[in-house]
């Protein structure tokens, strides 16, 4: 039995207690069709992974920069920006394949949108040469295999999707199909080091903008308070991406090149004007207040007009990291900058002098 993605939980429920046939054929579709698209099913068998449209086998490993502390995602400047909703990967041998058929009596995904349940599906398409329609590309047949193409060397590769309710996972239409050994499927959404950048951008996590501030417990009216960030947090973040049974892999850089400030009232002004603070050479932000520089102006802070009363003001830092990434064969090139925000409270006190 085919199953959509909607479909897919009841039916692995069901599967213990129900021997499938291999007659019936039910897929989900886009809004315009009958059924709507789920989250894709997962999990174990034993030691094997379930041919799941919602597993990656990417491996991601982040090989530089801070790892402690609390730490965020980042938001693209872009908001047109996203990592990819779908693509192919490599997932049995043919040997792997037909132990998968046998051990699961042939439960698993064959495709983003489509869950075969039953052995003789399986048997039809991979073993005996029975072609089959590629479903969310319903003009093209897939051609049937031979006994899953054991004894060949290459793979049976599936579409992947995160999340199935994208509507780009449907760009994705193939059902599992073989490649030969040592060659990328010359196909749309085929890997590519900038595909693997991207699912790596999407896995870089950065410290929160915890910055310093001088007075550091409430500030006060018409008085610069000064703002810095510590050079030992704010470092590159290098995540790299690989994917096993090809060559390919990628490695995308995060690096800091500048402090925001958003005052949190319009009762401010900000040094400099812009709000903008760039980083210094060394890797730090702004200067840190000494002893002496009351009358001086900071390179970066905030001056808060009116007093706060019992409300303190929420005083927002945006690290903005710039973002590139390099890949399989010298493959390079930048992807839009990221963002992460964090707040604090401020109170300001009215008081026109202090002795510092």
């Amino acid at each position: 039995m085919r199953l959509s993605a909607t479909s897919r939980f009841m039916a692995a429920a069901a599967a213990a207690a129900v021997v499938w046939s291999g007659s019936n054929a039910y897929a989900d579709g886009p809004a315009d069709k009958t059924t709507q698209p789920s989250g894709p099913s997962g999990g174990a068998h034993g030691s094997d992974v379930y041919a799941s449209a919602g597993y990656s086998r990417i491996k991601v490993r982040q090989i530089s920069g801070p790892t402690g502390g609390n730490r965020g995602s980042l938001s693209s400047v872009d908001v047109n920006w996203k990592p990819p909703a779908c693509w192919y990967e490599p997932v049995f041998t043919g040997e792997e394949l037909k132990d998968f058929v046998d051990k699961t009596d042939g439960n698993g995904d064959v495709g983003i949108h489509e869950s075969w349940f039953g052995k003789g599906l399986w048997t039809d398409h991979y073993k005996d040469g029975k072609p089959e329609s590629n479903f969310d590309d319903a003009s093209s047949i897939a051609e049937g295999y031979k006994d899953y193409n054991v004894g060949k060397k290459g793979y049976f590769w599936r579409s992947v999707a995160p999340d199935d309710s994208d509507p780009g996972s449907w760009d994705c239409s193939k059902i599992m199909f073989w490649q030969d050994a040592g060659r990328i499927p010359e196909i749309a959404h085929a890997p590519t080091p900038e595909m693997l950048s991207e699912y790596a951008y999407n896995q870089v996590k950065v410290p929160a903008t915890k910055i310093e501030l001088k007075p550091a417990a409430t500030s006060t009216v018409n008085l610069p308070t000064w703002v810095w960030l510590d050079k030992s947090v704010f470092q590159d973040v290098t995540v790299r991406a690989e994917l096993p049974r090809t060559d390919l892999w990628a490695q995308t850089t995060a690096k800091p090149v500048a402090l925001h400030l958003d005052p949190g009232t319009d009762d401010a002004e900000t040094y400099p004007s812009s709000g903008d603070c760039t980083f210094n050479a060394d890797g730090s932000i702004g200067t840190p207040y000494r002893a002496g520089d009351a009358d001086r102006t900071p390179p970066c802070g905030v001056r808060y007009l009116r007093a706060t009363n019992g409300t303190p003001y929420h005083l927002k830092a945006s690290v903005t990291w710039k973002i590139t990434w390099t890949g399989t064969g010298g493959a390079h090139g930048d992807h839009p900058d990221g963002v992460f925000e964090t707040t604090q409270d401020v109170n300001v006190q009215e008081i026109q002098s202090v002795n510092r």
